[in-house]
């Protein structure tokens, strides 16, 4: 059938919307139309793209730190016998692998997972704007991401790295393998970073759509904003950390060296200054996303709005005082640990405010439990494992015993990958018919969900019971009692289920950029501006006009009254919401009350 007599449904008219790249001319053909492509793409400015982009290449590292994970995990499958049997790599090799899946989930993934891929592709829309403040900044933004990570993984063609991905020392400066790529690499992509909170900061302060005031901001933007205040701040000091152990080893400046009169604690210090904001920028992100999946799939306003908002800013000024709770066993004063030990219980307040506020919303609403609120689900029981086995560690008494064991290996893991990967997932799910005009296949998005669940629980919880009992982490092999083998197998084998389930979400999205069907303009129902204003995908400029906006960003009453149905708690709204011809209109029956700036 000709393009022009295809049938559309409501807000898939044939717009020039971002993945429609403009067609050649007939003799174009080849290499001239693939240098087209690319430049297509490779220039661009718009911050849609840069998103897209942004996705594949945390997708791809993600992809390579998992399967350094189970290359550490299929190693400690069996105890290893006095001549080697049962081991899969050398003592020195794992060394390199566990801190490579290390250094790369960390600053390749989880830290630009959620904003520079949701945030890029979504921050502008959110908030009624055009693009980001800065466009060509922004693409500068990626471009030292790439280039940082190249630089990082050329160690592995030196030698790789066995420092763990927290460089300590002395040790990083006496190793003979590639500390020096590693620590540029992560310092170049720590421009890319605050580069990207400075242009989202302004971007919500200048841009934002007339009546976005900030009390009608959604939760994802104000836990963006949060973030990129931590990006701003903390980033820089690691980067000067980095710079002085590679001065260090390069120039024996005496910073680290005990033996030029310098200390090597003050290297955790300083790292820990950064990298436990940086627990935060990579959570952070991930209760915004969490806020938009329970407000939509319950149907029902976020209950606290204010404090679930002002909570993440909270979180974010909160977490540069906690970073000697990581230092407990390191000698520091009595007095200084029960300080940070203290505060590490205050910043539990803010966290948990999101906790009971997520599942009142649930309680008071009407939940629809389809593939992002299932990942949803899963975060909400995973991360508060997490953040009350943190509390845990928290106490002086508890820490000296649990300290660097497989109970802290637990713990980290049930923070950031059941915390910001399972909200990432569920993000992803969510936006993906934003994003690509398709929908997924919702049975295997489910599947994938269990899969997932099931395989981190029985990864991780088991490693808590392993760390309580004196397993250290990062030990290449293990004494042989009839106990602990049968654990570490299990564990393994449930890493295995868990990649299964990161497998068929990717088998997921690929079907569904070819097979899937075309996505409604407002397939869940939503009521911020992403969904209630904009094509499927958006086109160029996302707006056709700079939209109005009059009501909060979970009024979802506007949105059924305007659609005709009475029932506030219905899965699906009985109108398009997102047709072309609906962009400029947002309904008002003079029951919202606006609220006032901030």
């Amino acid at each position: 059938m000709p393009r022009e007599q295809r049938a559309y449904p409501v807000g898939h008219e044939p717009v020039h919307n971002y993945l429609r790249e403009p067609r050649p001319a007939d003799d174009v053909r080849g290499l001239a139309r693939a240098w087209q492509w690319i430049k297509l793409w490779a220039f661009t400015v718009d911050h849609k793209r840069i998103g897209i982009m942004y996705l594949v290449a945390v997708s791809v590292f993600f992809a390579v730190g998992g399967l350094l994970a189970l290359g550490i995990r299929t190693e400690l499958f069996f105890v290893n016998g006095p001549d080697g049997a049962g081991s899969i790599m050398s003592a020195d090799t794992y060394n390199r692998v566990f801190t490579m899946h290390g250094l790369v989930m960390v600053f390749l993934f989880i830290i630009p997972s959620i904003p520079a891929t949701m945030g890029n592709f979504l921050l502008p829309i959110m908030v009624g704007a055009k693009d980001v403040a800065f466009p060509r900044l922004n693409l500068l933004s990626l471009y030292i991401y790439v280039i940082g990570a190249i630089i990082a993984l050329m160690s592995i063609t030196t030698g790789g790295v066995d420092t763990g991905w927290t460089f300590y020392t002395p040790y990083s400066k006496e190793t003979g393998t590639a500390v020096i790529a590693m620590a540029m690499g992560a310092f170049v992509m720590g421009f890319s970073s605050i580069l990207t909170g400075l242009n989202f900061i302004v971007t919500i302060h200048k841009m934002r759509a007339p009546g976005m005031t900030w009390n009608r901001m959604p939760l994802f933007l104000w836990s963006i904003y949060a973030t990129s205040i931590v990006q701003i701040l903390a980033t820089p000091v690691i980067g000067i950390t980095l710079v002085l152990l590679v001065m260090e080893r390069v120039l024996g400046i005496g910073i680290f060296d005990p033996a030029l009169g310098g200390d090597p604690v003050l290297f955790q210090h300083f790292f820990w200054f950064y990298s436990h904001p940086a627990v935060y920028i990579m959570i952070l992100p991930a209760f915004g996303v969490i806020s938009e999946l329970m407000g939509t799939f319950s149907r029902q306003r976020v209950y606290g709005y204010r404090a679930v908002a002002l909570s993440s800013v909270a979180i974010a000024l909160l977490g540069f005082l906690v970073w000697g709770h990581h230092m407990f066993t390191s000698g520091q004063s009595p007095v200084s640990s029960v300080v940070f030990s203290l505060i590490t219980f205050l910043i539990g307040i803010p966290s948990g405010i999101k906790i009971f506020n997520w599942v009142w919303t649930m309680y008071k609403g009407s939940v629809w439990l389809k593939t992002p609120m299932l990942y949803a689900l899963t975060f909400l029981f995973l991360f508060t494992i997490g953040g009350v086995t943190g509390i845990m560690v928290g106490a002086l008494a508890v820490d000296i015993h649990l300290h660097d064991t497989y109970f802290v290996v637990a713990h980290f893991h049930y923070v950031m990958m059941g915390g910001t990967v399972m909200a990432f997932l569920g993000g992803l799910h969510y936006w993906w018919p934003k994003m690509t005009g398709r929908l997924y296949n919702e049975t295997l998005g489910k599947v994938s969900a269990l899969l997932v669940f099931l395989g981190f629980n029985m990864t991780f919880f088991i490693q808590f019971v392993m760390g309580s009992q004196g397993m250290p982490r990062r030990y290449y092999d293990y004494p042989d009692m009839p106990w602990l083998e049968p654990l570490h197998q299990a564990s393994t084998i449930g890493s295995y289920v868990l990649g299964v389930g990161l497998l068929v979400v990717l088998v997921n999205g690929l079907w569904s950029l070819k097979k899937g069907k075309l996505a409604p303009g407002n397939p869940w129902g939503g009521a911020t501006l992403e969904w209630t204003h904009c094509t499927t995908p958006p086109d160029h400029h996302n707006f056709h006009h700079t939209p109005l906006v009059t009501h909060g960003p979970y009024d979802y009453e506007v949105l059924f009254k305007s659609s005709g149905d009475s029932q506030r708690g219905a899965p699906v709204p009985n109108v398009e919401v997102g047709a072309p011809q609906e962009m400029d209109k947002t309904v008002d029956d003079g029951t919202s009350q606006p609220d006032p700036l901030v």
